[in-house]
């Protein structure tokens, strides 16, 4: 079977020119002694903006990985897949993450909720797992409201899952991610291993999960909400998910997968310490942060690439709320706290970086700037060959942005030497 690793890193490289930059960092901790894994991940949504097809993703990744002689694993995830939309990824993609949000909520029938409930009597009874302070108790009303939502859409899975399974030669060709995080309610740990069970008789042999967990996570910036809880959380869908593993035949090196919207540094502790106590894996998805880079590195070198910047906020600014409509529930933007498009024209290049750029101590880091300018990669696209020969012309300075950002704020924080991590957390 087709495995993925404990530790991997789901990296979005919208306009593929990236691939290189980001390995570096990979590579800059290999050298150290840790193997993490990279993944290309691009979604159906950013191919559509973009113009953009999927085999590119691949093309660009294997150019890099050839230049670099990557010696581990790597992969290419059809990120937020469903049956209507997978068909074009299915020759590039070995990794697929499967959507079924839109599917969570529509409800089950009663007789499959009393066929679920009578298979699984041991659900009714305090579980002792490892890792929880005290068992695990479900009643049979959560056990019957869990199935009621989620039954259809961890069927709606199976068939997604069967379909790649099929049209690639066998389960043992691909990696599947399921993910539940698009939705407005947050899955509890007894949910999520409802839905484990779910998922495991549907055949869906996931290598990964992707719930939806507590507080806000929006793009470009970091976490809203309750450190404590989010950890008591997390440490619980951990505990759970190696459990459901063995005792229901998923596949051993079952992992939560985090869907960051990018920078979330103030987990990384969090995550860091859970996956370390429990001897777990982790996958983070960290997707918009290049393209962001890319930005910071254009108006870093000055002349045309700050201008191409500066035009592509103006454009942002005055498009605003078409940019960001499709992105309602993941950002919060206060237009009052945005600056003019002539306030940004007047900006140096190292202003506009300390604007963009995900620094809370600096006092000319701009939040709403920020995630603006995450949702807005379409302008970009729209610029063109102008924007691509601009990232080729300073390619030297957008890739030191790229890979430091990559292992810098991401990679030693979470998986580093303890030496590296100490300063940080």
């Amino acid at each position: 079977m087709l495995r993925l690793a404990p530790y991997s890193l789901g990296v979005g490289d919208r306009f593929a020119h990236q691939a290189s930059a980001q390995l570096r960092g990979f590579q800059r901790l290999l050298a150290q002694g840790i193997e993490v894994v990279p993944v290309w991940n691009k979604s159906q949504r950013e191919h559509t903006f973009i113009g953009s097809e999927p085999r590119h993703v691949r093309v660009a990744a294997a150019a890099a990985v050839q230049a670099a002689n990557w010696p581990l694993p790597w992969h290419v995830d059809a990120d937020h897949i469903r049956l209507d939309t997978v068909e074009r990824f299915l020759e590039c993609s070995d990794f697929f993450t499967i959507d079924v949000a839109d599917a969570i909520g529509l409800p089950e029938s009663d007789q499959a909720i009393d066929h679920f409930v009578e298979r699984h009597a041991e659900l009714r009874s305090p579980l002792s797992i490892s890792g929880l302070e005290e068992p695990l108790r479900l009643t049979v009303e959560e056990i019957r409201s869990t199935v009621r939502h989620y039954g259809v859409a961890a069927r709606r899975a199976g068939e997604v899952f069967h379909h790649i399974a099929r049209s690639k030669g066998g389960v043992d060709r691909f990696i599947a991610e399921v993910s539940m995080d698009e939705t407005e309610q947050p899955q509890s740990p007894t949910q999520l291993l409802v839905i484990l069970i779910l998922l495991a008789e549907a055949g869906v042999e996931l290598q990964t999960i992707a719930p939806k967990f507590s507080g806000r996570f929006n793009k470009g910036v970091d976490y809203v909400g309750d450190l404590a809880q989010f950890e008591r959380e997390f440490l619980a869908d951990v505990a759970v998910t190696q459990w459901a593993a063995r005792e229901y035949g998923l596949p051993h090196n079952l992992k939560l997968s985090v869907h960051s919207g990018s920078d979330k540094f103030s987990l990384y502790p969090i995550l860091r310490r859970v996956i370390r106590a429990r001897s777990a894996g982790l996958h983070l998805k960290t997707a918009g942060t290049t393209w962001l880079e890319e930005l910071s590195g254009l108006a870093a070198a000055g002349g045309d690439g700050l201008q191409l910047a500066q035009e592509i906020y103006r454009k942002a600014y005055e498009h605003c709320d078409e940019l960001t409509q499709p992105y309602a529930t993941v950002i919060d933007i206060q237009k009052s706290k945005l600056p003019s498009p002539e306030t940004v024209e007047r900006w140096s290049g190292e202003q506009f970086v300390r604007a963009l750029e995900h620094d809370p101590l600096d006092p000319q880091f701009n939040a709403d700037l920020r995630q603006l300018l995450h949702v807005s990669f379409k302008l970009a696209a729209k610029a063109g060959q102008r924007y691509t020969d601009l990232l080729e012309k300073n390619a030297d300075v957008v890739g030191r942005y790229v890979d430091e950002n990559i292992y810098q704020r991401h990679l030693l924080p979470l998986f580093g030497p303890d030496t590296d991590s100490a300063a940080r957390t």
